[in-house]
């Protein structure tokens, strides 16, 4: 394969991990609203959807493998490869865990609403700009956008915790709550663990750009 070919592969990879990107993030987002909309029906979708997310992994490990068979890649772009399936596999969990909240959603709707809900929308959205940011920074190249998503991780573990310290309270006062408490804490696990993802991410693009490995944040204060 030649370079020029090889080049127009790894960006042709770039945009298929966008895609993928995109294509969770707006399965969490749905999967949320329809939690918050109290609509069941809109579950359904999340999760016979899944197939399509599944696919598109299948795909894009492909083009890795092949890129990796093909040419003999300088570390650089060994680094870009191997990056490029870690986060991957990265996104599809992230759809695996819209599915998860989708068919929370689908159990909490049909009872009447337990409080109104406001940590988990701000959860959502953190999850889900750190999801798009972290692919950013992936594309461009930018360590200092990825060490800005590894610190807004511990946003989404405060208000997970907070969550839970309200939840409790509800169950404790009534134990009639508790079923529907139970399901509100576990959307909120499914949330901390998208941010999770999208650290992992972050964590990668910090190897491509420096080779330096950063996972569980150890590293030297800058």
């Amino acid at each position: 394969m030649e370079r020029h070919h090889f080049e127009e592969e790894l960006q042709a990879l770039k945009r298929r991990l966008l895609n993928m990107g995109a294509l969770v993030e707006e399965r969490v987002h749905q999967a949320i609203q329809a939690l918050i909309e109290r609509r069941p029906e809109a579950t359904d979708k999340i999760i016979g959807g899944d197939k399509d997310v599944n696919d598109l992994q299948i795909e894009i490990d492909d083009r890795c493998l092949k890129l990796l068979a093909l040419q003999q890649p300088m570390a650089t772009d060994l680094r870009l490869i191997t990056a490029a399936m870690k986060i991957n596999s990265d996104l599809e969990r992230i759809g695996d865990q819209a599915v998860n909240i989708a068919e929370n959603a689908a159990r909490i709707v049909v009872h009447p609403p337990l409080k109104p809900l406001l940590d988990l929308p701000r959860m959502a959205e953190i999850a889900e700009r750190m999801t798009r940011d972290s692919l950013d920074a992936f594309v461009r190249r930018d360590p200092d956008l990825a060490r800005d998503i590894l610190a807004r991780d511990d946003e989404v573990d405060q208000l997970k915790d907070q969550v839970f310290r309200v939840l409790l309270t509800y169950m404790m006062a009534d134990p009639a709550t508790i079923e529907r408490a139970l399901g509100l804490i576990l959307v909120s696990r499914n949330l901390e663990r998208i941010a999770d993802h999208a650290t992992n991410i972050a964590e990668d693009v910090i190897f491509l750009v420096e080779a330096k490995d950063v996972r569980h944040h150890h590293e030297e204060p800058r």
